[in-house]
């Protein structure tokens, strides 16, 4: 039977996009927080940004108010591995014939997870102007076409093509319910690519950028593992999944419990910073998942408290971050507890050489799976990048004019390059916007109370070193700062990537100085491949040759050194010393000793054309 349309949640439209062709809207998921874009002409919504070549799509079908499903007891496996099939060939099915009526509605679509089109009553209530999952970008497309539009491209011998909706699935009725209350609407390309692959039990080497939805890329096919084998999880876990933070660790533990809690899956995390005892109290009743950290599963297995034999699914999620920070030989040490026959997956945002290795030692005949361009290093398109060539004593000023110019509540990131930094930049901001600073010299306890304040938006602006680049995987961050630039553009990649995600837009706002010139070229190559402005400042450091302001920059020392002030990058007289406390920025005392006005005022036109001088080769030729 059709049940009733309930009332819809309001439609909240996101802040005004100008590069959005018309008629498209932004619109803001006001459960998931998650941006997506509605064509008031067409009634067609989508998460993939539109462009202003992209054709008009118009709706040929709509949900109708019933989904039927038949639900049976396992998933069925692919027709051509049956290793894991309990005796059944059925999974569960969504009957198509009678899924679909003629015509869209006018009107803004409202997008809970109740209304996403779904009407069976296990989902939740339907909405009369919902649009249907299958409205989902890519529906439309053969798989060919869907892999050319997202950058798809496998390797690794007989390949399923992409499951393009949830529909294609077969996931059973329960998990299908957590997907959609969630409010998704359709899978991201990894994860369309990698489910069918993982569902066979093959192996995978998955390459992706940071927020492309990698974490249920393998979360589900390990659900749908754990229900074939059954295993007694008082004996030891089944799933192990390897996180390089206790950050990343516990968001993972988090989608785990949320998506697994239908299917009564029980997910432990282990990671230091944080006392033993309960940690391993958990263990004792019986966990189907463990996500942990190398060093403190190593301790562990030290310990004897936890048994390894019968893992049969190995997760390495961010791996290429995991032997960045040395984690290699402990990852060894611990798949030697692992038995040989398992299915091994590798989520990574890059493909580095000794990334190449590790693979070849721990998998056997993996598929490989890449989105986009993995012998480049790319941004996401969908964040727009500003940078700012900023004087240091100029940083705060100017800070403080982004966070006022975002609209009030707005989530933002700021990324300092050292703990003193960080510390010092969220006194000054408290009080002002409501910050508060994560670290390495943070307890786990204070971590966790400050990302949940973070999340909830308690505390809008979180600063942070570049322990929060990676895995933070927090909704609805509008924006991104780069107060200091990082060790390199791969840490800039991935620290703009905190924003922009799960198909949202989002702004990333850098100070960039004659301290960071050497990274010049390769910010180029950054913003060029994303399609973003590149300032005329940036490209004559890169003409430079890089690093050449480096020894004696006009704004003090670089980054690396230490002038009197005391702190990396602050480097000159008073840096910390006369800080007016009644005034909003720096005081006003150092202002006039250091008489910023005559450094930042704009040098004459070249009357050959060539970019103006910067203040310190003026001074170079003065005295030739």
């Amino acid at each position: 039977m059709a049940t009733t349309a309930a009332a819809p949640s309001v439609v909240r439209y996101a802040p005004e996009d100008h590069s959005l062709p018309k008629p498209w809207k932004g619109l803001v998921d006001d459960r998931t927080g998650y941006l997506y874009f509605w064509n008031p002409e067409t009634n067609v919504t989508q998460y993939e940004k539109p462009t202003a070549a992209q054709p008009p799509k118009f709706p040929a079908v709509s949900l109708s108010s019933s989904v039927q499903v038949q639900q049976t007891d396992a998933y069925a496996p692919a027709k051509d591995d049956n290793k894991y099939s309990r005796g059944t060939d059925h999974g569960p099915k969504i009957e198509s014939a009678s899924r679909f009526t003629e015509g869209g509605r006018s009107g803004p679509p409202y997008s809970n997870g109740a209304a996403n089109g779904v009407g069976n009553s296990a989902y939740g209530p339907a909405s009369a102007r919902g649009p249907p999952p299958s409205s989902a970008p890519g529906n439309d497309l053969s798989p060919e076409a869907y892999s050319r539009r997202h950058e798809i491209t496998v390797s690794g011998g007989q390949v399923p093509p992409p499951l393009m909706s949830f529909e294609a699935t077969g996931f059973p009725s329960e998990l299908l319910r957590e997907v959609l209350n969630a409010g998704f609407s359709a899978p991201t390309p990894i994860q369309a690519q990698s489910w069918p692959i993982a569902m066979q039990g093959r192996d995978i080497v998955a390459i992706a950028k940071t927020g492309s939805g990698k974490t249920l890329g393998y979360l589900i096919p390990g659900f749908l593992h754990l229900q074939r084998i059954r295993n007694d999880s008082r004996m030891g876990p089944t799933i192990l999944v390897l996180s390089p933070t206790r950050e990343l660790a516990t968001q993972i533990q988090e989608e785990a419990v949320k998506f697994g809690r239908s299917s009564r899956i029980s997910c432990t995390c282990l990671y230091g910073g944080a006392p033993k005892g309960p940690q391993l109290r958990d263990l004792e009743r019986g966990a189907d998942i463990v996500v942990a950290t190398p060093g403190r599963l190593n301790d562990i297995l030290e310990m004897r408290r936890i048994s390894l034999r019968q893992i049969s699914y190995l997760v390495l999620d961010e791996a290429d971050r995991m032997l960045d920070m040395g984690f290699e030989p402990q990852i060894r040490k611990i798949v030697k507890e692992i038995p040989t026959k398992r299915q091994t997956l590798m989520y990574t945002a890059t493909w580095p050489k000794g990334v190449r290795k590790i693979a070849a030692d721990l998998l056997v005949n993996p598929a490989q799976v890449n989105i986009g361009n993995v012998d480049e290093l790319v941004a996401n398109k969908s964040i727009t990048q500003h940078i700012e060539v900023v004087a240091p004593m100029e940083k705060q000023r100017r800070l403080e004019q982004i966070l006022r110019s975002q609209e009030p509540g707005s989530k933002v990131i700021i990324f300092c390059s050292t703990k003193r930094m960080c510390d010092q930049l969220t006194r000054n901001l408290t009080r002002q916007f409501g910050a508060a600073a994560i670290h390495g010299d943070k307890s786990q306890p204070e971590r966790d109370s400050v990302l949940n304040q973070f999340r909830s938006g308690r505390t809008p602006v979180l600063v942070a070193t570049d322990v929060a680049a990676r895995g933070l995987d927090v909704k609805d961050i509008r924006a991104v700062v780069n107060y200091d630039f990082p060790n390199g553009v791969e840490d800039y990649v991935h620290r703009i990537g905190r924003t922009g995600r799960a198909g949202a837009t989002g702004q990333a706002f850098t100070f960039f100085g004659d301290q960071d010139s050497k990274h010049a070229s390769d910010l180029i190559k950054i913003l060029e491949g994303a399609n973003q402005r590149v300032p005329p400042q940036i490209r004559e450091m890169a003409t430079r040759g890089g690093g050449g302001m480096n020894k004696f920059s006009r704004w003090g020392p670089p980054s690396g050194g230490r002038g009197r002030g005391g702190d990396s990058g602050y480097g000159g007289r008073g840096s910390f010393v006369s800080r007016d406390r009644s005034s909003n920025g720096w005081g006003r005392e150092r202002e006039r000793s250091r008489s910023p006005e005559r450094f930042n005022r704009a040098p004459p036109p070249s009357s050959t054309g060539s970019p103006p001088r910067s203040f310190h080769e003026t001074m170079m030729m003065k005295h030739r």
